[in-house]
Parts: C-alpha cells; sequence; structure tokens
C-alpha cells in the first residue's frame, strides 16, 4: 500500500459530466474533496441537450462561460407522430419565447462539456484529482474506506457514487436496483444538412420509439434513433451514405440533404431506478442512481440536480460541524431525489409505452393529450415549464 490513508470530506468516485460537475459544486463550499476517476481521452461524438435550469447551474460553478460557443440554443421543440397508425396525434409546437424564455436550453457535444469541467475542476484547490479507480469500497461506522487499484488507500466521511449503471459504489452500500429491459436500442449520431435548423429540435414519434433531430452550431445536428434492438442494429451496420439516406427519408427531408459525419454509437435502452438513493455512507448521482431512454432530454439533467443536491445538502451539514455521511443527511438527500426522480420516470416510460402500444385505446388516450397539449396554451405553458425542472424547485 502507498502512504497512510488521507482522510476527505467527500470522495465523489466516477468522472462523468455528474460526477466531476459534483466534485466542482462540493468543492466550491471549502471541504476537502477527492475526486477518483481515471483521466481518459473523450472519444464519444454524442451530444447533450442541457435544459435551463442546468446551463444555470454549470454558469454558477464557472464552467459554463468555457463552452457556451460550443452549443446551440433550443427555442422550439417540435413533435412530429410518424407512426402511420389510424389513430394519429397532431403535431405539436413547444416555444421557449411562450413561457417568456430565450431558448429551452442548449445542445452541446459531451467532448466540450468535459474539456470545460476538467479545466474547472483543476483550478480548486481543495479538490484533489486521483487519476485511478476503485478497487475496494468499505462502508464503516465513522468512515467509507477506499483502496484504489493502484494501491492507495483514502477514506472519507461521505462517497458519492458517481460510477455508472454498474455502480461499485452502489453495490458497496448494498443498495438493490430494479431494471427492465425496454427491447429497444438508441444509435447515435451527428449530421450535416443543406438547410437550416433554425433552432427547432424536431421528434419524429415512430411505431418502434422517437427520432429526434437536436440542433447543433452551424447547419448540424445530433440525431438519437431509438428503434427495435434488431432494426437499430440493421441501422449501425449500414454505410455513411445509406445512413444519410435513411435519416433523410425519416425526417422527411426537413433538413434538406444529410449527410452523416463519422462516428456511430448503440446503446441498449432499459429503465434502472435503485430502492435507494443514499445509504451507508454513500449517496448516488447520475446512471448511478437512475437509468432512463432517452426521452424528453431528462438523463443528464437529472443528473445534474443529483449533483446540486448533494453539494447543497452535503456543504451544508460540513459548515454546520455534521457528518456529511450520517444517515441524517443522507435521508435530506434521499427525501431531495425521491420525487424529481419518480415523476420523471413514470413520465418517460408512461410516454414510451403510449408511443409502442399498438391498443386503440392507448393510441387514442395518446392522440387527445397531444391535441390538448396543441391547443390547450395553459397546459401546454405547464407542461413546458415542468419539462425544464419540477416546480417545487423553481424559484419565484
Amino acid at each position: 500500500m502507498n502512504g497512510p490513508s488521507r482522510i476527505y470530506d467527500v470522495a465523489v468516485i466516477g468522472g462523468g459530466p455528474a460526477g466531476l460537475t459534483a466534485a466542482i459544486a462540493l468543492a466550491g463550499s471549502g471541504a476537502s474533496i477527492a475526486l477518483l476517476a481515471r483521466r481518459v481521452p473523450y472519444a464519444d461524438n454524442r451530444t447533450t441537450a442541457l435544459l435551463g435550469a442546468s446551463t444555470e447551474f454549470l454558469e454558477g460553478l464557472g464552467v459554463w462561460p468555457r463552452c457556451r460557443d460550443k452549443a446551440a440554443p433550443l427555442q422550439t421543440m417540435r413533435l412530429v407522430d410518424d407512426t402511420g397508425r389510424l389513430i394519429r396525434a397532431p403535431e405539436v409546437r413547444f416555444t421557449a419565447g411562450e413561457i417568456g424564455l430565450e431558448q429551452f436550453g442548449y445542445n452541446i457535444d459531451n467532448r466540450s462539456l468535459m474539456l470545460a469541467l476538467e479545466e474547472r475542476a483543476a483550478e480548486l484547490e481543495n479538490l484533489t484529482r486521483l487519476d485511478d479507480e476503485a478497487e475496494a469500497i468499505d462502508p464503516q461506522e465513522d468512515v467509507a474506506s477506499i483502496t484504489t487499484r493502484q494501491g492507495l488507500q483514502l477514506s472519507a466521511r461521505l462517497v458519492v457514487g458517481a460510477d455508472g449503471r454498474q455502480s461499485p459504489s452502489r453495490e458497496a452500500a448494498g443498495i438493490q436496483v430494479k431494471r427492465r429491459d425496454l427491447h429497444q436500442s438508441a444509435l447515435t449520431f451527428n449530421i450535416s444538412h443543406s438547410h437550416p435548423h433554425r433552432n427547432i429540435s424536431t421528434e419524429f414519434h415512430t411505431p418502434q420509439g422517437p427520432c429526434v433531430l437536436v440542433p447543433l452550431p452551424g447547419n448540424r445536428c445530433s440525431v438519437v434513433w431509438v428503434s427495435a434492438t434488431k432494426d437499430a442494429e440493421r441501422l449501425m451496420s449500414l454505410t455513411d451514405e445509406e445512413l444519410s439516406d435513411a435519416a433523410e427519408k425519416q425526417s422527411h427531408s426537413i433538413l434538406g440533404r444529410i449527410t452523416v459525419e463519422p462516428g456511430r454509437n448503440v446503446f441498449p435502452l432499459s429503465i434502472e431506478r435503485p430502492a435507494q438513493f443514499a445509504s451507508h455512507r454513500v449517496a448516488l448521482v447520475g446512471e448511478s442512481a437512475h437509468v432512463l431512454p432517452p426521452i424528453g432530454a431528462q438523463g443528464l439533467n437529472m443528473g445534474l440536480r443529483d449533483a446540486a443536491d448533494i453539494a447543497d445538502i452535503a456543504s451544508q451539514a460540513v459548515s454546520l460541524g455534521e457528518d456529511p455521511g450520517s444517515p441524517t443527511v443522507l435521508a435530506r438527500y434521499q427525501a431531495a431525489r425521491r420525487s424529481d426522480v419518480a415523476s420523471r420516470m413514470i413520465a418517460i416510460d408512461v410516454a414510451n409505452r403510449s408511443l409502442l402500444s399498438d391498443f386503440l385505446p392507448m393510441q387514442s388516450l395518446r392522440a387527445a393529450g397531444l391535441h390538448l397539449l396543441g391547443t390547450f396554451g395553459p397546459l401546454r405553458r405547464l407542461a413546458m415549464r415542468e419539462g425544464l425542472a419540477p416546480s417545487w424547485r423553481r424559484v419565484s
């Protein structure tokens, strides 16, 4: 083992966007923070639609100004029923100006966001970055002990588990998780196109799932195409030219000629929720705390709310001389995240099930609901505000 164990206020395990954000936010309180995560080149070309509250949070952390110029504003969200079924929903448009905003948020490539987060984290003196991985996590009565792959030992009063779907932190805390395979996969890639997107995000609802075209700077968009797993694998196997033709057909040529850019990924979809969000000196954030299909741009936005909540709750505890990993403090985090995560999961699951269902009454209900959203202004505006952030989190 390399040297004596150091005791930190908080150890954040995992260096993805949610973990880095949590570490930066926690360090802002002056607490001693260890960030345990390997430094690896971010080669993924995926993007994230950051909704308004997320960009405001990142602005406050000094992160957003470093990457704002790499993002495209999302001013209109358009839902198009492309199921071809007998009962079809009308097109619905959500416009940011209707609720007094210039945009709902921004779409940014994850690489630019990660570079900004890494740059900001490196500036914080009380944030110690350990280029390593957790080999063992042992929550004890007073601290959690961590042994790294390289043999380093450290301890922390609170562990923030931002270590993904197969979270070792979650396992160490004995937190069970419920998983449901959706038998769908998401193909992600970026495109350039001949017609301007006009900052409109368009979501085509197909019988197998949504195909979403989200603006990027210039005449470019990111695409998330959800379909049955076999169809996603078939699309993945196409040449760039063949996939360009398929994407242009699926988008009904609204963006003109489409050219697929190099790099694509396919991901199986599931819904995963742990029995608890915190236990035994471990608090979960990001995909260790919830996994959702890419509908409504909720995934990372929820992860950033996790980061904001654990940073706020743990920082207050440290400032008051409390143990940030105590059952009392963890219960506050559990209470803060329960309603938000549950409501988002239910809404997204229902939306996905209603789209996939061949049951005529379900199709009728879905069409009627979207018709109400499209024609009844107060309901549409409520849906827009709730989509951006839960009402109980907004300051009047």
